[in-house]
């Protein structure tokens, strides 16, 4: 059975090199802490080093992508919610005007 390799954020890898970083605690103890594998953090922390800023540009999408992909779907969201509200409505309209003529 094949493994899925886990995918981590910008964020979280600047923060795990920071706190392997401080010296407080072994790459090691980190990366177990984090449930993740050492060499991984330590690859992490060389290129921190090596690049600074840019160690980490990631190949998914932009936050601002994202969040515009997020808008749209919250937008579609509303109007199937307001239709339902109008057929739910019309609905309970109809079922009351019947009741009432009985």
């Amino acid at each position: 059975m094949e493994k899925k390799r886990k995918v981590y954020s910008r964020e979280f890898k600047q923060e795990a090199v920071r706190q392997a970083s401080e010296g407080s605690h072994s790459v090691a103890a980190v990366a177990r802490d984090l449930d993740m594998d050492a060499n991984s953090l330590r690859k992490w922390k060389r290129a921190q080093e090596q690049h600074g800023e840019q160690a980490f540009p990631g190949t998914g999408k932009s936050h601002d992508e994202e969040l515009a992909q997020l808008r749209r779907e919250v937008a579609l969201l509303r109007q199937e919610r307001d239709i339902l509200d109008i057929v739910f409505s019309n609905r309970r309209q109809v079922t009351h005007d019947v009741c009432a003529g009985l």
